[in-house]
């Protein structure tokens, strides 16, 4: 399956869309506006394509998936307690701590320091293993 990339004359159409927040050669990123109008009309029965050629939008350039996955994926967003607001640049990311009881946070403690116990004693077995490395070269050289 490929993508139908779109030409930089189709792309300055869409960037003329009151209903585009941003347009690539590959995806089209619509305004929450036009999300929000899409589930309205789809509920009253409209078809997707019906409401995109409303919204300005030629579904031939657009072409036949890219209205049907972003009908299905509005229509999952609009399930959510957060609707279809754009939650990507909030939830990216692992994050950086989590809420911990006192003993949870105690026992991560304990095990971060035996951890690096663990280390410091690879550490100290990988430079004696060096050490008598040299003196071997050390006494090699020397005879």
């Amino acid at each position: 399956m490929s993508i139908n990339h779109f030409s930089k004359d189709q792309m300055k159409e869409f960037q003329y869309n009151p209903y585009v927040d941003k347009v690539s050669s590959k995806a089209v990123t619509y305004s929450e506006e036009f999300k929000n109008l899409f589930l309205v009309e789809y509920s009253k029965g409209k078809l997707p394509t019906q409401i995109f050629i409303e919204a300005g939008f030629d579904p031939s350039v657009l072409g036949r998936d890219r209205i049907a996955n972003f009908s299905k994926r509005i229509r999952k967003m609009g399930n959510r307690p957060e609707g279809v607001t754009d939650l990507r640049g909030q939830n990216s990311g692992r994050p950086r701590e989590k809420d911990r009881t006192k003993n949870e946070e105690i026992a991560y403690l304990r095990h971060q320091v035996a951890l690096q116990k663990q280390q410091i004693e690879a550490l100290k077995k990988a430079n004696s293993i060096n050490r008598k490395a040299a003196k071997t070269i050390a006494k090699r050289n020397s005879n």
